[in-house]
């Protein structure tokens, strides 16, 4: 973005909404679109030069295809994967991204590919300075892998820009604002009256729906499993179709990087606890096992789905059949550690059969929802507007 930056003035200044400890976040329009600018430190001269420049009377020698070598050992390096064993031509097992050395070759040189010409000793000096931002290296390494990751649209030295989406909130019933999301169908039904009925109650449905559907896709579908150890509202946001986007993913570790954080001393329980990733006290060993002992599921049912689904909230609904059925499973679901499921043979998807039962009543929830005239209750009523952003 950097020539609509610096030289067509097509990027505007809105406003800062975060700034401590040299970190940035700003609001911008770019191209009359809403963006949020991230760096991760206030001055490009805070970051770590490329030494390799310092070697090298020009950058114009670098190859495309010595970029992307530099760039996979760095991204490797903030992923926590770089000891990961791998075949010499970067075989690096299974699929998907998040893996091996030749999975992160061929997204980066996938970017490369069309480049006529050599990188730019400034290209070069930008990306090794957004390489050490490690929640850039994260949503840019799972941007065409993940629709549950906020998209990065573009960048212009040590910033990056990402999509603008609103955060939820505690504070707010339905946690997320409801009044711009676009599902298709709604605009085919009778809008007056009905649509407040239908986002109040069948919208939170259809999201609780993404929310298992992310949580699927970050145990399963990578070549290791991913936690999420900061799981709070402000931490996700919903597109206008309702996915469920992770915003803020300064705590999401692959399994490799987990295992190091847990692995440490240890006299009880509680001091192998990180954030909302937590693992069990060996006592003769006075070691905490490295192991994750709860999971991103187990969380999201305790932190969202409670409260979201609590008899306080529902009102009169609380005693219908499916939404009884609904917070008997949410409470189980609460309360299965992942140790649990691998005794009983859960394996490494964690809480598969509650997971299907969630997945299943949330479906009937819609099903019904549809069918029905009725609806409302204590779910009547405007959503809650705001904007807030967490960063």
């Amino acid at each position: 973005m950097c020539e609509d930056l610096c030289v067509l003035g097509l990027v505007e200044y809105k406003r800062c909404l975060y700034y401590e400890n040299g970190k940035k976040v700003i609001e911008a329009r770019w191209r009359g679109n809403p963006v949020i600018l991230k760096s991760k430190l206030e001055n490009f001269s805070s970051y770590e030069p490329l030494g390799i420049l310092d070697y090298q009377d020009t950058a114009e020698e670098l190859s495309p295809l010595d970029v992307v070598f530099y760039a996979t050992l760095e991204v490797r390096n903030s992923l926590g994967l770089a000891g990961e064993d791998e075949d010499e031509d970067g075989g690096g097992g299974g699929g998907g991204g998040g893996g091996g050395n030749g999975s992160l070759a061929r997204l980066w040189g996938k970017k490369l590919k069309s480049r006529d010409k050599s990188i730019s000793r400034a290209e070069l000096a930008s990306l090794w300075s957004l390489l050490q931002q490690e929640e850039y290296t994260f949503l840019r390494v799972l941007q065409d892998l993940s629709s549950h990751v906020a998209r990065v649209l573009g960048s212009c030295g040590h910033f990056y820009a990402v999509e603008y989406l609103s955060a939820g909130h505690a504070w707010d019933q339905n946690i997320f604002s409801l009044d711009d999301v676009s599902v298709p169908g709604l605009q085919d039904q009778n809008q007056a009256g009905a649509r407040g009925r239908w986002t109040s109650r069948e919208m939170v449905h259809r999201i609780a729906l993404s929310f298992l559907d992310m949580v699927w896709h970050f145990d399963n579908d990578f070549t290791h499993k991913l936690h999420l150890c900061d799981i709070k509202p402000e931490n996700f946001a919903i597109r206008k179709d309702l996915t469920v986007v992770a915003i803020d993913v300064d705590m999401a570790f692959f399994e490799p990087k987990m295992r190091d954080i847990l692995d440490q001393n240890c006299s009880s329980d509680d001091d192998c606890n990180f954030f909302d990733c937590s693992s069990r006290c060996d006592p003769m060993k006075r070691r905490c096992s490295p192991t994750r002992r709860n999971t991103n599921l187990q969380v999201i049912c305790e932190k969202i789905f409670r409260p979201w689904f609590s008899p306080t909230l529902l009102g009169a609904k609380a005693g219908l059949p499916l939404q009884v059925e609904l917070q008997r499973a949410v409470q189980e679901c609460s309360e299965t550690d992942q140790s649990e499921e691998d005794e009983d043979g859960g394996g490494r998807g964690g809480g598969r059969d509650v997971h299907q039962r969630l997945f299943s009543i949330l479906n009937r929830l819609v099903q019904e929802g549809r069918a029905s005239a009725e609806g409302g209750g204590a779910w009547e009523g405007k959503d809650h507007v705001h904007t807030a952003l967490n960063f």
